[in-house]
């Protein structure tokens, strides 16, 4: 429209719109450029937007801007938003009704709504920049703050990482061993080195007299050493507080450094016992600030293992204890053994030899009569006859008198007492008693050396020597020998019993009481553990050498003092 057309010297978008038919009369140039692809009023209103909008209304229409001019009865101004095809635009709208505030005549009175455009997008891209920039610098900001607090995180985790590093390489030192040493002497190695301390000890706790003692130390001269420290180091100790300190002397009675050095004293605690202190002496002086949880936590573990270290010596001290003591009931309950075997043999003996006498003095003296009464028989035949049974009795009179004779010697229930003996004729009188055993296929070689008398307990050897010859005649299947020698050389007697037999093939345990080779009840396993205990008694040591398919050889050295 030709009235309208001096809109087009409008550097802003305008247009006109009818009032009562919603058309749009007339479009400047300006709007023609800035909005190339407008069609129609509706479809352009679709692609206005803005954030004023009425709430409660049912017309969809009133939700465009441009309706909302178009029906406004009043100038309208608001801020709406334009989707271009490929980016947003933004513009201050202004509506104005044409004529407003002429004469009612005028025909032309509120016919018309003139919008005006006017483009806002470069200054709201910029506000939106401007917002994006200081959003990212406050972004960069809170950046920067957690780069340091991460630089500051880091250097508490390296740092707590060493600290763990160096706690956990302590606590596998306290915990691999349970020697005081090889714990204590370890950690003052760990703990010189981080604080290049060139003097560390530790000094034990006496309650008695209030003291300390050096036990273990970098320097071994000093060990033992008893020591005291000022009356303000002995408050802080009995507060269980490390105390790091300059200090010209370490403790009271030591001779003064020749310039100030940095003492560090840290207790040890077992729950409310004091063990006693690590000190550390170093001329690097500094704030100790992380180290003092390193030191405080090493000293909990230190006070632990030194109870855990001292509770085992002490439990090994207790079962070596109870190694001696079940030792001592072993050899009392073998000696318990052996002399109930003995007083049971000897009351056999006893009642045998007296049975035995009793029948044997009655044939003795029938022996004694046929001996009178054979000189009156007158035939010469018998006569011959009769004295060679009487001479065969005689004979086997005397063995049996010698053989109880020798039964009473080897028990000796009269001799408990150490005597002098010759062990030649002990040797001689087990052999006796055991002439049965040898009599069939066993051959006794005796090689006795001119040997003294010496001092000993008769009965208790016999029974040594009768245990070691009875095994050697059982080892023995079929044929062997059996050869005894004795020699006596440097105040010592040597007795040896060696036999061809079968052998033993593991002589490691033959003494124990109990160990048998022989087969189940056969052999007790307590001759030779009882045989070991009497040569003992005698101070003297018994050995076996053996070897399977050839024989054994039992070596006994008694002292003759």
């Amino acid at each position: 429209m030709e009235k309208f057309e001096f809109f087009n010297e409008y550097p802003n978008p305008v247009f006109v719109v009818d009032n009562e038919t919603c058309e749009v009369k007339y479009c400047n140039n300006a709007f023609k450029r800035a909005f190339p692809d407008f069609a129609t009023l509706k479809k352009f209103s679709h692609k206005l937007n803005c954030d004023i909008c009425p709430v409660d209304t049912s017309d969809w229409e009133l939700h465009s801007p441009i309706i909302q001019a178009i029906r406004s009865k009043e100038t309208f101004v608001t801020h709406v938003s334009y989707q271009d095809k490929s980016d947003y635009k933004y513009y201050d709208i202004t509506a104005r009704k044409r004529g407003r505030g002429q004469g009612k005549n005028n025909d032309n009175d509120g016919k018309y709504t003139m919008i005006f455009f006017i483009d806002k997008t470069a200054e709201v891209k910029y506000q939106k920049l401007l917002e994006e920039k200081n959003k990212i610098e406050l972004r960069c900001e809170m950046l920067d703050e957690d780069i340091k607090s991460l630089e500051s995180i880091k250097k508490k985790a390296q740092s707590q990482a060493l600290k763990m590093a160096l706690i956990n390489k302590i606590s596998n030192i306290m915990r691999e061993s349970i020697d005081l040493n090889l714990i204590i002497l370890p950690t003052l190695k760990e703990l010189s080195r981080i604080f290049g301390a060139f003097r560390a000890y530790f000094a034990e706790y006496n309650v008695t007299n209030n003291l300390f003692k050096i036990t273990q130390t970098l320097d071994e001269e000093e060990t033992g050493m008893p020591i005291m420290f000022d009356s303000l180091t002995m408050r802080k100790i009995g507060k269980n507080e490390i105390y790091p300190t300059p200090c010209m002397k370490e403790f009271i009675s030591a001779k003064p450094f020749k310039e100030s050095v940095q003492r560090i004293t840290v207790p040890i605690y077992h729950m409310k016992d004091l063990l006693g202190v690590v000190v550390l002496v170093s001329r690097q002086k500094r704030e100790l600030n992380e180290e003092m949880d390193i030191l405080d936590n090493i000293s909990s573990q230190l006070g632990t293992a030194i109870v855990h270290a001292k509770l085992y010596k002490k439990n090994l001290e207790t079962v070596e204890e109870l190694k001696k003591t079940l030792k001592e009931l072993n050899d009392t309950q073998l000696q318990l053994i052996n002399s109930e075997k003995m007083a049971s043999l000897g009351q056999l003996v006893a009642g045998v030899a007296h049975e035995i006498n009793t029948p044997v003095a009655s044939i003795k003296s029938n022996n004694e009569i046929y001996t009178k009464l054979i000189s009156k028989i007158d035939d010469d035949k018998l006569s011959e006859l009769f004295t060679n049974i009487n001479t065969t009795d005689k004979v086997a009179i005397e063995r049996i008198n010698r053989l109880v004779t020798s039964l009473k010697k080897f028990v000796r229930l009269d001799e408990a007492e150490v005597q002098e003996a010759d062990i030649n004729k002990e040797l001689d009188l087990n052999l006796d008693l055991i002439r049965h055993e040898t009599k069939y296929g066993i051959e006794v070689v005796r090689n006795y050396g001119d040997i003294p008398m010496i001092k000993c307990y008769p009965n208790m050897l016999n029974q040594v020597f009768m245990n070691i010859l009875v095994n050697a005649c059982q080892a023995i299947e079929k044929e062997g020998t059996i050869t005894i020698t004795t020699s006596y050389s440097d105040k010592k007697l040597v007795i040896s019993i060696k036999d061809t037999g079968k052998g033993i093939e593991d002589t490691s345990k033959i003494f124990d009481a109990g160990y048998t080779t022989k087969g189940v009840g056969v052999g007790t396993g307590l001759g030779l553990a009882i045989s070991s205990k009497i040569i003992a008694k005698h101070n003297g040591k018994i050995e076996v050498k053996s070897e399977v398919g050839v024989g054994s050889e039992f070596i006994i050295t008694i002292p003759s003092e």
